[in-house]
């Protein structure tokens, strides 16, 4: 336990440093984009989930505005040519998505919290909690944990869990994400900073 927070506080003294107060810095100001803006985003985590996180950036920038105008048909066809391994769910649920473009700020405003992200979970096709969380921290909301099975096996080895759960249900995931809220009070991080440090430590990444 002792030693992943030696590491954390390391890193903290290094250039990595920088690299991620820059990350958290731009994320701040995307909350104050527009509901488009924003729309893009989430859609970005809609192709996150169980998917690589790298090539899901490529795809974003690829695809950018098509996100909010391309048909279906369209959506579908293009996530297919850039190699997306599962372009016909994914536009669906993007597409199904868009009915809530206009009111995405209003919701931000709404609700707080815990609630914030539950409402994202339950609402949005195609993301759970993990990815609801991904969403809010790349906006600038910092209190939520990202958690998968990369941050999870670090806090196995670290022996802050015994084992690996059989499925991230709401329940198991607010668990964890209360080992690494005491985690990141003691390195003095937000848990979205935290989770770029663990990805760090896991991957030797920086990436949104």
């Amino acid at each position: 336990m002792v030693s992943l927070i030696i590491e954390i506080n390391n890193l903290k003294k290094k250039d990595v440093k920088n690299i991620i107060d820059k990350k958290i810095k731009a994320f701040s100001k995307i909350k104050n984009k527009s509901n488009k803006e924003l729309f893009k985003e989430l859609s970005f985590c809609v192709l996150t989930a169980n998917y690589n996180a790298k090539k899901a950036i490529v795809i974003q920038k690829k695809i950018n505005n098509g996100f909010l105008t391309f048909s279906l048909k369209d959506l579908s066809t293009k996530l297919k040519e850039l190699g997306y391994r599962y372009p016909n769910l994914r536009a669906e649920y993007i597409v199904y998505n868009r009915k809530y473009i206009d009111d995405l700020k209003k919701i931000l405003k709404t609700f707080k919290g815990l609630e914030l992200r539950d409402w994202f979970a339950e609402n949005i096709k195609g993301i759970s909690y993990k990815e609801s969380s991904h969403f809010l921290r790349n906006i600038g909301y910092n209190d939520y944990a990202i958690i998968d099975f990369h941050i999870v096996d670090i806090l196995i080895k670290n022996k802050y869990l015994k084992e690996k759960p059989k499925t991230l249900n709401r329940f198991k995931y607010l668990e964890i994400e209360n080992i690494l809220d005491k985690i990141s009070k003691k390195v003095k991080l937000s848990q979205g900073e935290l989770d770029f440090y663990l990805w760090y430590l896991e991957t030797g990444t920086v990436l949104k």
